[in-house]
């Protein structure tokens, strides 16, 4: 069975147990050194939380504007302040004159009508109609439009105004897709799930939101304190603070309070940013050590991440309520660069600001948002001398151009939804040598689009020579375990035991590693789950998933009672179902109390299908089993087409003997989505089992040619191919996957087992070797070759 989360659908590939005997020497020694010893900034609640927050209600931002005139003023002209308001004539920006809009032979419109505003497009069933626009969603550089729907429902148009100016090309209505067709059945159009306010957008646009969701019902009661983002959305409720105030104001004996009744503390750490002598012209920060208080109050808004608790409370550790991407690929470059809407939080944690320090008002206001001055480079200049950045002999380009700008180099942008153009926050050296090892994009040719990535790596290595700074390097590691080389273990293993990396990238690494896990690799994952950063913790954690059950429990059993709800629930989810009798007394309640956490995580978006199936997966490992087709059956209900819940429910029907109904769903999978090769794989393994092989034989074929990427599909495909006797078309399609992905072990073992069972000894042992290099400390892989090296009988004698 596969699992899914609300990031994306991507089924995670089925995972080959590592032998027991294997593993059991690094556990024996290093079991002892299995301890969490959490870092002092993980623990971080009584600090950014005042002891009375339970207690604080909202109260409004005007009551916040009485004593803070200027920071209400700054905040008022924000895009926080416009990030939601009700629609009328002095807030939307959009042309409602009887515009019009044609798309795929569509032609919507735009209308006013007794001084409201319409839209008139095609609805859920393709047809034509009219509806009203409630609220104005954004504001710059395109603002978007909701329109309510029943049961609470507040869906996005996919029709958005481009609020720049025409000079910069806007003032126009654009699609938001403009490249694909969005017939009323697509799941990105308007109308459906995708595009519901109230999961996917409601949180960040409007303070103290509660969904309010009804699950039986798929209905909203949607609330919030105020309509945008204002102040009470990052310092938390205020009510507190009004009364410490009222209460300084009545008498100068009042008992002092430091925290001045509120929520969260955002004043920062004293000291100051200093140029040292040795500093080669940047400042660093001197004086108490830096909070993450500020980074994390930003990162729920601005990070691509996944709730899992309901009631987020400001000031809360980001990785209580939430879990981010980490650096996926088709999200993020290799070499971490941003490439799908990942916003800044998981580019920022890449950086060298981060790691010293930096936090985002250094740069930003708080409250307008915007940068301290309009002239870039003095922004820049605030901690990096511009008489030796600023200047000709640093950027190579001519003064006052854009080449000469700082963020243009370090900060290259990248356009989301059409016009929005966003810097990534990582502040990297461009690097036109990655490109062309990695083909990764370079700032270089961002700009010099119509020149090659040799002549930009030509242009820096003249202009800085051999000895310049190349920034952190990650990329050999992740480009390696994304595509199955054969030194991606090695590379990964590297990178994991790195403490110098980015925290997000070691992470990354170890959500790699399972594919790839030995014993050689099995110390560093260990260490791992003693790390002071908790998206290791937690990524650490996923990566013992191949393990047997004992080692499993040995290892994560710990982290039921992390400090972090991200890695508890994470612990949760591997060991649910494990045997009580592996677990110490202490360790029953901590791991009955973490699978509640992690039921309560998914409930969290209730209105999601990937959330149910999740939910009966976890139920699957208890031997839940009704539960299991429950939640399948309730993620059906709230999208008949989701195809991974099909998988994974014909699947429990494969476990409880139900092949018919089995094959029901897989056949109705395959026809909502034909191109899909996980439902046609699953229904090539039914027809094996019930020994129709030409059926199974084609649709494993197919499978295989639908993701030519995945050698489990291949793997599967192959070996049926050699059980029906098709030797050499099997060798030839396991030699196709071995070097589409090197480091496939079951891939190689089959290799080597079909060309030894044929006769071809020579090519088992050159695939014996590559299985040794792979697994340099396993005994097996060793015996196998050595076995292989052997001298044979010859022909006729025993």
């Amino acid at each position: 069975m596969v699992a899914s989360n609300p990031l994306d659908d991507r089924h995670r590939s089925r995972i080959q147990r590592l032998r027991f005997a294997a593993v059991m020497g690094v556990l024996v020694i290093a079991a002892s050194g299995v301890a969490l010893w959490l870092h002092p900034a993980e623990i971080r609640k009584h600090d950014i939380q005042s002891p009375a927050s339970a207690s604080a209600t909202y109260i409004g931002v005007e009551r916040c504007a009485g004593c803070h005139v200027q920071e209400t003023e700054a905040w008022r002209h924000s895009h926080h302040a416009q990030a939601m308001q009700q629609a009328n004539a002095s807030t939307v920006l959009g042309n409602f004159r009887n515009a019009r809009f044609a798309k795929d032979g569509l032609i919507s419109s735009f209308y006013l009508k007794d001084e409201k505003h319409y839209v008139r497009t095609d609805g859920p069933d393709g047809k034509l109609n009219d509806y009203p626009v409630a609220y104005t969603f954004g504001i710059f550089p395109l603002q978007q439009y909701l329109v309510p729907f029943p049961n609470g429902h507040l869906q996005s148009l996919a029709f958005a105004w481009d609020s720049r100016s025409q000079q910069q090309g806007g003032q126009r209505w654009f699609h938001l897709y403009p490249n694909q067709k969005m017939p009323h059945t697509d799941p990105l159009h308007w109308t459906g799930r995708n595009q519901t306010w109230n999961y996917m957008c409601a949180e960040c646009h409007s303070t103290n939101l509660r969904k309010n969701y009804d699950l039986d019902k798929d209905s909203y009661a949607t609330t919030w304190s105020e309509i945008n983002i204002s102040c009470e959305s990052c310092h938390g409720p205020g009510s507190n603070h009004i009364t410490w105030a009222q209460s300084r104001e009545k008498s100068s004996d009042a008992p002092p309070d430091s925290t001045k009744g509120l929520v969260v503390q955002l004043k920062s750490s004293r000291g100051g940013w200093q140029l040292e002598e040795s500093s080669n012209g940047t400042t660093h920060w001197k004086g108490e050590a830096r909070t993450r208080t500020e980074l994390e109050t930003c990162a729920p808004c601005h990070s691509r991440r996944h709730p899992i608790k309901s009631d987020h409370q400001a000031g809360e550790p980001f990785l209580d309520d939430y879990v981010p991407s980490l650096l996926d690929e088709g999200v993020y470059f290799a070499d971490g660069q941003i490439q799908e809407e990942d916003y800044e939080y998981g580019s920022f944690l890449q950086s060298k600001m981060y790691h010293e320090g930096v936090t985002c008002s250094d740069c930003h206001n708080p409250h307008s948002l915007a940068l301290p001055s309009k002239a870039l480079n003095s922004v820049c200049g605030n901690c990096h001398l511009l008489a030796k950045f600023g200047v000709r002999e640093h950027h190579r380009h001519k003064t006052n151009s854009t080449g000469a700008l700082c963020v243009n180099c370090h900060m290259p942008t990248r356009t989301y939804m059409v016009t929005d153009a966003r810097r990534d926050h990582s502040f990297r050296v461009p690097r036109p040598d990655l490109s062309i090892a990695y083909g990764t994009p370079n700032a270089c040719n961002q700009c010099h689009n119509y020149k090659s990535a040799k002549w930009a790596d030509d242009a820096v290595s003249r202009w800085y020579g051999p000895s310049r700074r190349r920034g952190p390097d990650f990329v050999e590691a992740l480009d390696a375990g994304r595509r199955g080389l054969s030194e991606a273990e090695k590379l990964l293993t590297s990178l994991i035991k790195d403490s110098s990396k980015p925290g997000i990238a070691r992470a990354t690494a170890l959500s790699l590693i399972p594919q790839y896990l030995s014993a050689a690799s099995l110390p560093a994952v260990q260490a791992s789950l003693a790390d002071n950063d908790a998206l290791v913790r937690s990524a650490a954690v996923r990566a013992l998933e191949p393990l047997p059950e004992q080692a499993r429990v040995l290892l994560a059993a710990p982290l039921l009672t992390d400090a972090i709800r991200a890695v508890r629930i994470e612990a949760a989810r591997l060991l649910a179902g494990s045997g009580r009798e592996l677990l110490q007394q202490n360790q029953k309640a901590a791991l009955d109390s973490a699978v509640l956490e992690r039921i309560e995580s998914e409930l969290v978006s209730a209105e999601r299908p990937e959330s149910h199936m999740n939910l009966g997966l976890l139920y699957t490992q208890m031997g839940r089993m009704k539960d299991t087709e429950n939640e399948l059956q309730t993620a059906l209900r709230l999208d008949p087409n989701y195809v991974p819940a099909m998988v994974n429910l014909a699947d429990l029907y494969r476990i409880q003997q139900r092949e018919t109904e089995a094959q029901q769903v897989l056949e109705k999978a395959i026809s909502v989505a034909p191109k899909a090769a996980e439902p046609i794989h699953a229904l090539g393994l039914l027809k094996a089992r019930l020994g129709r092989q030409h059926e199974a034989l084609d649709l494993f074929a197919k499978a295989a040619q639908l993701q030519p990427g995945s050698t489990r599909y291949a793997y599967v495909y192959g070996v049926a191919l050699h059980s029906y006797g098709e030797v050499e078309k099997a060798i030839a399609v396991l030699k196709q996957a071995h070097d589409a992905r090197p480091a496939d072990r079951e891939v190689l073992s089959a290799l080597i087992a079909f060309q030894r069972d044929r006769g071809d000894i020579r090519s088992a042992v050159a695939y014996a070797e590559q299985l040794v290099q792979l697994s340099p400390g396993d005994a097996q892989a060793i015996a196998l070759r050595n076995s292989l090296n052997a001298p044979q009988p010859a022909a006729g004698k025993p």
